[in-house]
């Protein structure tokens, strides 16, 4: 087959959305050889070089698709889809081509989630117009909907009466390099260039209301008493971010929550080559804090479980799914529970052996293999 993408996230975004692209088109193309993968990228990107034998970066040719991209990306790939040869165009990323239902190939496109829909208050009026309209359109013209949890299939079924036969749950995988374990020597020489404690939490995702960071702030206030483990930070904000600021400040905690978003040498990095730092800041760290009100998936509890990092994530949404059994749930809204549960991993108290134990069978449903079979499958049905 030959296989078209939107792969503009996967060549300009480094948190989610460009994780699960980057990810998914790597995976197909070592597992799946024979056929062609297309990337239609908008943009020259100085971020990301997405390369392998049987995948091809397609980018706007004439200089006025070069100046309206965004357009060649909504609407004139369409173009290109003939002399390709495409059989089928994925748009990773809630969007297909406009008309793509007018040209003969099958088209699918992924979910993430519909936040936007049980949180519109956390979103500009004019992005909650314009989401509702690309998802909403590319649901009801895609030949086929990949859902990445069971938790947005529902969502797709309940706000977009979506039937159940045209979603397929494909649960997303992570990099690889999150299962290799990090030697002594590069955890120290990484905790020494980004100043690190021996012992800390570690956080990681968008400084937003939703992740809940503030509730976490609040829960080692709680434990200062007890169990005092400093908070590593990986992400960035903005009004959130100065509201969680705000209360450390007010709190004397500002020396308890360490974000790298402000170190020089984090700065430099950005995060961008995870096969050097990431992994050893998950291992070195006593656990990922995920206790996000509402997520997809959650690709971070799935990076640290993957580490042989304990996590404690929500009880809610779709998080009991990337967690499994070794996980420790909390109420999010519970400052309390998120205290208890960080104080059990602090101290000790719970079995930490098996916690990591269960999280690395539960990971191995999650490998890069299994998710692209998983996806394949969908695509041959089509095709």
């Amino acid at each position: 087959m030959n296989i078209g993408f939107d792969a503009k996230r996967a060549y300009h975004n480094n948190t989610g959305l460009g994780n699960y692209s980057r990810t998914l088109i790597h995976s197909l193309n070592d597992y799946f050889p024979e056929n062609e993968y297309y990337l239609f990228n908008p943009k020259e990107s100085g971020k990301y070089k997405i390369s392998g034998t049987h995948i091809h970066q397609i980018l706007p040719q004439s200089p006025i698709e070069k100046k309206l991209n965004s357009l060649w990306r909504s609407n004139w790939v369409k173009r290109k889809f003939d002399d390709l040869s495409l059989n089928l165009y994925h748009g990773l990323s809630h969007e297909i081509p406009y008309g793509i239902s007018n040209k003969k190939i099958k088209s699918v496109v992924t979910i993430h989630d519909l936040i936007y829909l049980r949180y519109p208050e956390q979103f500009k009026f004019i992005d909650r117009n314009v989401y509702d309209f690309k998802f909403r359109y590319a649901c009801k013209y895609a030949d086929h909907i990949i859902a990445i949890s069971e938790q947005t299939k529902q969502d797709i079924i309940r706000y977009f009466k979506i039937p159940d036969d045209k979603i397929t749950v494909c649960y997303q995988s992570c990099d690889p390099v999150f299962s290799v374990e990090v030697n002594d020597a590069k955890k120290n020489m990484i905790r020494e260039k980004l100043n690190l404690p021996e012992r800390y939490f570690l956080y990681v995702g968008s400084i937003i209301e939703r992740k809940n960071l503030l509730n976490i702030c609040q829960a080692i206030k709680l434990n200062s008493n007890k169990s005092k483990v400093p908070l590593v930070v990986i992400g960035e904000g903005k009004s959130y971010k100065e509201k969680v600021k705000h209360f450390l400040t007010n709190n004397q905690l500002t020396n308890d929550v360490i974000f790298l978003s402000e170190n020089e040498v984090a700065k430099m990095l950005n995060f961008t080559m995870p096969e050097i730092f990431l992994p050893a800041i998950y291992q070195m760290s006593l656990a990922l804090i995920y206790p996000s009100f509402f997520e997809g998936f959650g690709i971070p509890v799935l990076e640290a479980l993957c580490s042989n990092t304990p996590v404690i994530t929500s009880n809610i949404s779709s998080l009991p799914e990337a967690g499994g059994n070794g996980s420790i749930y909390v109420n999010p809204s519970s400052v309390e529970e998120i205290a208890a549960a960080m104080n059990s991993i602090a101290t000790e108290a719970i079995n930490l052996t098996l916690m990591k134990d269960l999280g690395l069978k539960h990971a191995g449903q999650f490998t890069q293999q299994k998710c692209a079979q998983q996806l394949m499958n969908v695509y041959q049905k089509l095709c």
